[in-house]
């Protein structure tokens, strides 16, 4: 048809001149004669029907019409909403126009649909419509606010959707529908608050999704969609999620923006590089087989502030435990992540929930802001990690729940701040900051100073753990309560300990039954502020061995076990020192330290003696001095000596003995008399031959008793020398 002046399908009046029924459009098809021929464009090109600039009254009526031509409507308004269902269309386009609404159910279509450009004031009904080209909602405008604006359920499209700067007031709808192509959002607005914007529901996708940039509010739901090349939302605002119908589900997300459970996508999927969501991103079961970038993103999960919800200076009560705090953030249950998951520098408002989350790469959250205080800012129990997980100079205001995690390599938390961790929910106790109980790790646990020093301020727990290599405390700063725990590490199987905070941890530490190879500690540590619990803590060597002449750094060490004990006496600790000492060649330290482990002993029981107490005390001094415990068999040769000496000078200065037998004529000596006495067994032919009476008798039955305890002693030590 021919153009006139060009027609603003805006004007609310528009002039006579471009009045045109739309009866006519078809009526002039295959006349001969008459106003208008059906132009052609070039040799076996199939005929166009074109429309331009015209206001059409009445409907144009193609229902259940085989029209085999192309139509082209160019800057028209319509009076009423065309209506193409049943119809089977060479192909149509609508370039510029104006509608009231699109009636195309059960379209089929053999070429592109368009709708670039224009503005549809009502519903844009293509479902089980047919479409073996492409549909193009470029810059078009499709409006039925708080309602459906485009409802396309079980769309078949050969090509893809072209939809560059679409911008919806109303539901996009697509549930079960078929592209065959790419899909394209980038730059739209999609805006339906509170309720869906984008509903892909069981939407399949042949090449990318892509969103990027685009705006929308309103819930993108893509509930058990496939993607067969990569999802992008970079750059993406999401808000004002649709209301959960079952909010009282403690699993449900209330106002999430993104829905994507049981989600399939073969490629990457980016929320990253500006991405912004103010409610949760749900991810429930998702397949992904590239990697789930986060990097750059803000997740926030929309909930109140728990410091004041109402915004009028009220907090909420101290004493009940929020398990989400602002709520969940990011929701990825169950994912399956081909790929890495990257979240660099991200920003998070609420919880990260992850719990049984597999990625078959690496989970990085490098210099990210996880903000979710008195709770878990990370939940992550029973996830599998293919490679890393490494959260370094990572600012935390909640805490780490990682219980029963695999990871392939390392645990990298170096250089973060853990801070205001969570609280149980049914107890008074507070969460400690990291929390790895269970966890296997293949190579190494990393809670050590960066850039900055790692802070926990809730203690990490790592119960039964078990580490490949190392798990490292390097310049840590640990706890921040007298009355919790610091470091928990309780059963833990590693190869290398490294527990040298830079500050004394602040709290209980408990070391019980942990099996380490080699430890390597520092004062800091064993100046924890609360009880060490030491009990079958199995070390094999120390990191810096102590030298044989160091008898100053056994000491030393002796002195920060009783510290860490608080002066309690525990005998497993001081056993374990002495076997690593004993099993490193050094058995003079190892003696060192059994003989400080009986004078405890005897201390001990001590307390528990009434006045019996100070016998006890006289008895335990006087086995240290004379024979070390039994661990210093030398001591005996040196009071037998002792003995020897003294004794002879009793008998030398002494009244003279009287023989036994007066036919005997033996010469006095008081030397070799004393030693008869004092050696036991070998006998030098002395005390049976001279009469000892008064005082000189008790001497000389001393001098037997002590002689046979110091005797015995000596043997016992040669004994264990020649074993060795």
């Amino acid at each position: 048809m021919g153009e006139g002046a060009r027609l603003d399908v805006h004007d609310p009046d528009p002039p006579r001149s471009s009045r045109l029924a739309a009866a006519e459009v078809l009526r002039g098809v295959g006349e001969q004669e008459g106003a208008w021929r059906l132009p052609r464009r070039r040799t076996g090109m199939p005929p166009v029907v074109r429309v331009a600039d015209r206001f059409l009254t009445g409907q144009l009526d193609l229902r259940a019409v085989e029209f085999p031509y192309l139509l082209e409507f160019v800057r028209c308004r319509f009076e009423e909403p065309p209506d193409l269902r049943q119809g089977k269309l060479a192909g149509i386009e609508f370039a510029g126009c104006r509608l009231p609404g699109l009636m195309g159910r059960n379209l089929s279509c053999a070429n592109e649909f368009s709708l670039a450009g224009s503005t549809v004031e009502g519903l844009v009904d293509l479902v089980d419509a047919d479409v073996a080209g492409s549909l193009s909602l470029r810059d078009a405008t499709l409006r039925v606010p708080e309602g459906i604006a485009f409802h396309a359920d079980r769309l078949k499209l050969a090509g893809g959707l072209l939809a560059q700067r679409v911008r919806v007031s109303g539901e996009l709808r697509m549930a079960g529908g078929r592209v065959g192509g790419y899909c394209n959002l980038g730059g739209g607005t999609l805006d339906n608050p509170l309720g869906h914007s984008f509903n892909g529901t069981g939407l399949h996708v042949g090449g990318n999704l892509l969103m990027t940039e685009c705006r929308c509010r309103g819930t993108v739901l893509l509930a058990g969609a496939r993607v067969s090349s990569a999802l992008t939302l970079r750059g993406a605002v999401v808000s004002d999620g649709r209301a959960d119908d079952d909010a009282l589900d403690p699993h449900s997300d209330p106002n999430a923006t993104l829905v994507f459970d049981r989600l399939t996508v073969d490629g990457d999927v980016q929320l990253d590089r500006g991405f912004s969501s103010t409610g949760t991103v749900r991810m429930v079961n998702a397949a992904l087989g590239g990697t789930l970038s986060l990097s750059g993103g803000g997740f926030d999960a929309g909930g109140p502030d728990l410091a004041d919800p109402t915004g009028y200076g009220r907090a909420l009560r101290t004493d009940v435990a929020e398990p989400t705090g602002y709520g969940r953030a990011l929701h990825l249950d169950g994912a399956q992540v081909g790929g890495d998951v990257i979240g660099r520098q991200a920003r998070v408002r609420g919880q990260l929930r992850m719990v049984d989350l597999q990625a078959k790469g690496s989970l990085i959250l490098d210099g990210s802001v996880l903000d979710n205080p008195r709770a878990d800012a990370v939940l992550g129990n029973r996830s599998r990690i293919g490679s890393n997980l490494t959260a370094r100079e990572v600012e935390v205001t909640g805490g780490l729940e990682l219980r029963g995690v695999t990871i392939g390599a390392n645990l990298d938390l170096r250089g973060s701040r853990l801070t205001r961790p969570g609280r149980y929910r049914h107890q008074p106790a507070g969460k400690p900051s990291l929390d790895v109980g269970g966890a296997v790790i293949g190579r190494d646990l990393i809670c050590a100073r960066g850039e900055k020093e790692f802070v926990a301020h809730g203690g990490v727990r790592a119960r039964r753990a078990q580490v490949g290599r190392m798990a490292t405390f390097a310049g840590a700063v640990l706890g921040d309560k007298l009355d919790s725990h610091a470091l928990n590490v309780l059963g833990m199987q590693v190869q290398e300990l490294v527990v040298t905070p830079i500050t004394p941890p602040r709290g209980d530490v408990t070391l019980r039954q942990v099996r380490c190879t080699s430890l390597e500690d520092n004062e800091n540590f064993w100046g924890a502020t609360g009880r060490i619990d030491l009990e079958e803590f199995r070390y094999d060597s120390l990191r810096h061995p102590i030298d044989l002449r160091d008898d100053e750094e056994v000491a030393r060490r002796l002195r920060w076990l009783r510290q860490a004990m608080r002066r309690t006496y525990r005998p497993g600790p001081y056993d374990q020192f002495a076997e690593m000492l004993r099993a490193s060649g050094n058995d003079e330290h190892a003696s060192a330290v059994l003989e400080e482990k009986q004078r405890l002993r005897y201390r001990a029981v001590a307390e528990g003696r009434g006045w019996l107490r100070p016998l006890v005390l006289v008895w335990s001094w006087l086995q240290r001095a004379m024979v070390g415990y039994g661990y210093r068999p030398a001591r005996a040769v040196g009071w037998l000596v002792v003995a020897w000496l003294l004794g002879s000078a009793w008998f030398e200065a002494g009244p003279r003995l009287d023989e036994i037998n007066e036919q005997d004529h033996l010469p006095w000596n008081a030397w070799l008399f004393t030693i008869d006495l004092v050696v036991p067994i070998v006998d030098f032919g002395n005390k049976n031959r001279w009469q000892t009476s008064g005082a000189s008798q008790w001497i000389a039955s001393g001098l037997i008793a002590l002689g046979w305890v110091l005797a015995t002693t000596v043997a016992a030590g040669f004994t264990r020398v020649l074993k060795r």
